[in-house]
């Protein structure tokens, strides 16, 4: 079983998909590694590690030659695969609502395309989630994002000279990404308020001492989708979320969003109007601007400002955070490959419910049901 690791080519992604730590223990499982010079230089891994924990070395095409297995974070282009065993397996991320075409191309070339982003959210894959893993991270970041760019301090400070007031910061969704920046913003001394379109997550929010804002006006609208995904809200929630917001977002002065649907545009959260009664000097994180953005005018690795206000956001926020992005990923697809790990075969067998869930393409044809129609 002859596993391969590609160089990430996607514009500024810095993440890799192995680790010498991965690389040791995929090979306790009895697989060969070979990793593609320079592959993780990015994310401060030398080849001289690879080669250390196990990994063959070299360029790409030796690499990928009789590949049984390819891991990636972000998928390769099909080009990027010439060498690689018929049927392959491809583990990555594919962004498979939007990269339809790669898709096609992976089922006409007859690789086996594995989507780690459509991990089902069930606690026995908890282990396996990227998106969960990334978004965590991404939280944090876009949190000492705003701290940098903001151009107070964050926490309240009494000194000889006077009191600085802490900064107000709210979080408008509370996922994985939500919840870190809660945390973090809260650790730097914030004053915190955070709201969410499912109810259930008003405990989660004040658990971890930050303000639930949420409609009180609007019953019976739990915004609690399949998976754990929030679903869009109806038009008579989304009416009365935008009157509250449009108060409480006046009197802050850091906003992070960080609304997202699998399959859809990131629903828009902050408009133009809203962002002119934020006071000059405020800052807007959009963690969902590579997707269309929540809020009206971000743009992807830009600082934009709008009636003085900042407004950022980065098209791969985990990235930010190589090391560790990348330390998190492989553990994932090693927790991935290894819960299937078929002694006997010696070789990953997936069962149907999660191997349903992420397999993409099979035997020349796209067979995942989310794709079809």
């Amino acid at each position: 079983m002859r596993i391969a690791v590609l160089k990430e080519r996607a514009s500024g992604e810095s993440r890799v998909a192995a680790t010498p730590e991965t690389v040791k223990k995929l090979i306790a499982l009895g697989a060969t590694l070979a990793v593609e010079d320079g592959a993780g230089s990015a994310a401060s891994i030398t080849d001289e590690a690879y080669r250390e924990a196990g990994a063959e070395v070299g360029q790409a095409a030796a690499v990928v030659k009789d590949a049984d297995i390819v891991m990636g974070v972000q998928a390769p282009d099909v080009a990027a695969l010439n060498g690689a065993k018929p049927g392959a397996w491809v583990a990555a991320t594919f962004d498979p609502f939007v990269q339809k075409d790669r898709v096609e191309a992976y089922a006409k070339a007859g690789f086996e395309a594995l989507s780690m982003e459509f991990m089902p959210r069930i606690t026995r894959a908890q282990s396996m989630d990227v998106l969960s893993s990334q978004s965590n991270l991404a939280g944090y970041k876009a949190v000492l994002a705003c701290a940098n760019t903001y151009g107070r301090a964050f926490p309240m400070m009494m000194t000889a000279a006077g009191t600085v007031s802490a900064a107000k910061v709210f979080v408008m969704g509370v996922g994985v990404a939500g919840l870190q920046a809660i945390a973090t913003a809260k650790r730097l001394g914030a004053q915190v308020s955070a709201t969410d379109v499912r109810s259930a997550t008003k405990e989660q929010i004040q658990s971890l001492g930050a303000k639930p804002v949420f409609v009180e006006s609007v019953e019976g609208i739990e915004g609690e989708g399949s998976g754990g995904y929030a679903t869009e809200m109806s038009e008579e929630y989304q009416k009365a979320q935008a009157e509250l917001v449009s108060s409480h977002i006046a009197k802050q002065d850091i906003v992070i969003t960080t609304a997202l649907i699998p399959g859809r545009a990131a629903p828009r959260l902050i408009s133009d109007a809203q962002i002119a009664t934020m006071r000059e000097g405020s800052v807007i994180f959009d963690l969902a601007v590579a997707q269309g953005g929540n809020v009206e005018g971000s743009v992807p690795d830009q600082v934009v400002e709008k009636h003085g206000v900042k407004i950022i956001g980065y098209s791969n926020t985990a990235a930010h955070l190589a090391a560790d992005a990348s330390a998190l990923f492989s553990r994932n697809l090693f927790n991935f490959l290894n819960a299937f790990w078929d002694a006997e075969a010696g070789k990953p067998v997936l069962d149907e419910e999660i191997g349903d869930a992420v397999r993409l393409t099979q035997g020349g044809e796209i067979v995942n049901e989310r794709l079809k129609g």
